[in-house]
């Protein structure tokens, strides 16, 4: 049971590495890992809780990049210097995090028709532990800042040209000097709208814990 659960897992992070997670079926990840659709169901309440699992696995991955990217907790310094180092460095590792931004797409009102009470509340506890985990031996910024981004990663996806396939796969194939279609690069549209969000967040979360 584990072997095949881990398949299908690994089945479905291929296919999201490949196409928009809108244009994957149940039917096409069941023939893709070699079993037949209701055989997947048994471990999985539908398509959105497979992916829902991949978002969880990638989301802790992600955590786990940030702490060795930030290393060892360093005193605050004044000025926000230290929001705005987390914001940064923040910004970069999601950046680098595509299979997490594109799990991150799955639409909230589908998840709630499709997914069972109970995964629910489970992936909400696991979600919430995780947060916490890598918190534990941070001071509150990272705190602020990694719940905010679980958040909006779940409730709005990424930034839809920033997770456009064709898009970036065309801007990795050429060279910076090279792009004269008038467009921003999109990835670094993507990080440099991220930072500044954060540097927003984490300075009022600051500046609030000081009032």
């Amino acid at each position: 049971m584990a072997a095949r659960r881990s398949a299908i897992m690994t089945g479905a992070r291929e296919m999201l590495a490949e196409k928009n997670l809108a244009d994957i079926s149940l039917r096409e990840l069941s023939h893709r890992v070699g079993l037949a659709k209701s055989n997947v169901l048994r471990y999985f309440d539908s398509r959105e809780a497979i992916f829902l699992e991949v978002f969880d696995e990638e989301f802790q991955a992600w955590l786990a990049d940030l702490d060795g990217r930030l290393g060892k907790p360093r005193p605050r310094k004044a000025g926000y210097a230290t929001e705005v180092r987390l914001a940064t460095t923040m910004a970069a590792s999601l950046v680098d995090a595509e299979l997490l931004l594109r799990a991150a797409r799955l639409d909230g009102r589908v998840l709630e028709r499709n997914i069972s009470g109970e995964f629910a509340h489970d992936f909400k506890a696991r979600a919430m532990a995780n947060v916490a985990a890598v918190c534990a031996t941070r001071r509150s910024p990272t705190a602020v800042a990694a719940a905010r981004i679980h958040g909006v990663l779940r409730r709005r996806g990424a930034d839809a040209d920033r997770r456009h396939v064709s898009v970036l796969r065309a801007h990795r194939g050429r060279p910076r000097r090279d792009r004269r279609d008038g467009f921003p690069e999109p990835r670094q549209r993507f990080s440099d709208g991220l930072r500044a969000g954060l540097v927003t967040w984490l300075i009022g979360a600051a500046a609030q814990a000081e009032a």
